[in-house]
């Protein structure tokens, strides 16, 4: 079986081969395919941007695709920046920004709590489509620790981990983050279908 992942962002594709390897033949790039298009997130839920990538990438290639959309939900801003995760400091998607402006709206917060959750979508080309979630607790930290990770990965402090995922290992991160067990509720999905 071959799949299109319908990112260009190099961590999610390591993460995404390193969790779905297994389970198909091949797994293609939107670079690997020669495509480059970026899709207009329209959606207001996750769910819904996931669903509209993937569809988007499904009908372009003829190929089964899956794509992600992710979210920092920080409770005290009210779910922000949740579906604006990526452009929330504006439209150039710049990390560090987005970092900076999380920071100084959390300023004089006394609340840092918050959660990761990504929903990945898998569209058929025959019109069906699969949907898998995973959420990660944790808090935002009062400055970036670590190198590693990217996003927002140097201010999100996983307390299952007991630093942020900027301090972990890939395989550390993987281990606990949303994306890591979206993508495992993913593959069990698809073991089901497949039985």
């Amino acid at each position: 079986m071959e799949i299109v992942l319908a990112t260009n962002n190099q961590h999610k594709l390591q993460e995404m081969r390193s969790i779905l390897g297994g389970f198909f033949d091949k797994l293609y790039s939107l670079a690997d395919l020669g495509i480059d298009v970026d899709v207009e997130e329209t959606g207001s839920t996750l769910k819904e941007n996931s669903y509209i990538k993937a569809k988007a990438i499904c009908d372009l290639t003829g190929k089964i695709a899956l794509a992600d959309d992710t979210g920092l939900m920080v409770d005290t801003l009210n779910g922000a920046p949740g579906v604006y995760s990526a452009r929330y400091a504006g439209e150039e998607h710049n990390d560090a920004n987005n970092r900076a402006l999380l920071l100084k709206n959390l300023q004089n917060a006394s609340d840092r709590s918050a959660h990761f959750a990504t929903v990945i979508t898998i569209c058929y080309p025959n019109g069906d489509s699969l949907t898998a979630e995973g959420r990660v607790d944790g808090y935002i930290a009062k400055e970036e620790r670590g190198e590693h990770g990217f996003g927002y990965d140097s201010l999100f402090f996983c307390p299952e981990l007991g630093k942020t995922f900027a301090e972990a290992s890939a395989d550390e991160k993987n281990s606990v983050s949303h994306r890591g067990r979206a993508l495992r509720n993913t593959v069990e999905k698809l073991k089901a279908l497949a039985k």
